[in-house]
């Protein structure tokens, strides 16, 4: 049986991605996070090392950590700063060694995305090089969407692709002759389901949500983006592309 939820805050002046800026010292640096208290009666997918996958989450915690980061507990660090910060419940979790005191926020409809980015390390998803085992680096563009509306299954997973695919169409548009950084992160929030609201069944480009969340992305991490590219990292050649189409 759905469960019976509030419902989601709507209309001028109200945001879903309703951001606390924390700041700690830590290994003597001070470092930024942004803690998003969403509460009971969202569902979300996410890439995080931190409550990755589908399921019911109450928050989301993206941690700016230092530069060279050597810690094997990534989850567990996460865990204790969400603790730390007096988050309940299960979250989600997400790491970067970019800044995320300034975040990039947009919002198309009432589809939202916050982004964190930063692009020293980045390349193309099909490089000749090997992958490795192992716990990944700290993130570097973090990208947390949310939508007012439930999405099944089937379309939480489209609605990552949909902000993947925004995402890289900022870069590109930004001048970043890449698709991101190796260790990019994603989090989609959507409302549980609910009397009267059904699941939406497609989360793609051209649906109705997936076109508000491709924007709303492409935005944000437009916003987030460092001013000039720089020359791409050793090893990745140039690909030409077509301009975009401009989107009204």
């Amino acid at each position: 049986m759905p469960a019976v939820l509030p419902p989601p805050r709507t209309g001028p002046g109200s945001r879903l991605l309703d951001w606390e800026h924390l700041v700690r010292t830590e290994d003597g640096e001070h470092l930024h996070a942004l803690l998003w208290r969403a509460g009971p009666g969202w569902r979300m997918v996410a890439s995080a090392v931190l409550g990755g996958g589908i399921a019911e989450r109450a928050w989301v915690l993206n941690a700016q950590v230092a530069h060279g980061y050597r810690r094997t507990d990534p989850a567990g660090h996460l865990a204790a700063l969400a603790v730390a910060a007096g988050a309940a419940g299960p979250g989600v979790g997400l790491m970067t060694a970019a800044e995320v005191a300034d975040p990039g926020y947009a919002r198309d409809g009432e589809a939202e995305a916050v982004a964190t980015a930063g692009v020293s390390v980045r390349g193309w998803a099909a490089s000749p090089a090997e992958g490795t085992r192992g716990t990944a680096a700290p993130g570097t563009i973090n990208i947390v969407a949310a939508v007012p509306v439930p999405l099944g299954d089937a379309a939480l997973v489209n609605a990552v692709m949909t902000a993947t695919e925004a995402k890289v169409q900022a870069l590109l548009d930004a001048g970043y002759d890449c698709s991101g950084t190796p260790t990019d992160a994603v989090c989609v929030a959507a409302r549980a389901p609910r009397a009267g609201a059904p699941a939406h069944a497609f989360a793609g480009p051209r649906s109705e949500w997936g076109a508000r969340l491709a924007r709303a992305v492409h935005r944000a991490v437009l916003s987030a983006l460092p001013g000039e590219p720089g020359p791409p990292p050793a090893g990745e050649g140039h690909r030409a592309h077509p301009a975009p189409p401009t989107l009204a």
